[in-house]
């Protein structure tokens, strides 16, 4: 078991769950995706070039993009990070919250940045 996965695992319910969707989608929406473990925290990257992460938190798990400034597709859901300049995040505080379909149009635009 590698150590993103491992942290997924250790999380107790409900936020394991929502870590193991958003995992799953993340990989399913960018199969070029590599999940890498930095800074104790799943991090997934396109060519070398870090993309978004999963963070759980003590109410919410957070799904952070570090371009997420240049997201300009479904900007309402992103949520600015608390004092950062450019990262933006999807929250979730239960499984029911994702909502795949933004969530895929927001990985593909993450993704298309890192691609530039």
């Amino acid at each position: 078991m590698n150590p993103a996965e491992a942290y997924i695992l250790s999380k107790p319910e409900p936020w394991r769950i929502i870590l193991m969707e958003l995992q799953a989608v993340i990989k399913h929406t960018l199969p070029e995706v590599e999940e890498q473990f930095k800074w104790h925290l799943p991090f997934y990257s396109i060519h070398g070039r870090m993309c978004c992460f999963l963070n759980f938190r003590k109410t919410f798990v957070d799904l952070g993009f570090t371009s997420g400034i240049h997201i300009k597709i479904h900007e309402d859901y992103l949520i600015a990070g608390e004092g950062r300049k450019n990262l933006r995040s999807l929250r979730y505080s239960c499984i029911e919250d994702i909502d795949v379909e933004v969530l895929r149009d927001v990985l593909l635009a993450a993704a298309e940045l890192n691609r530039k």
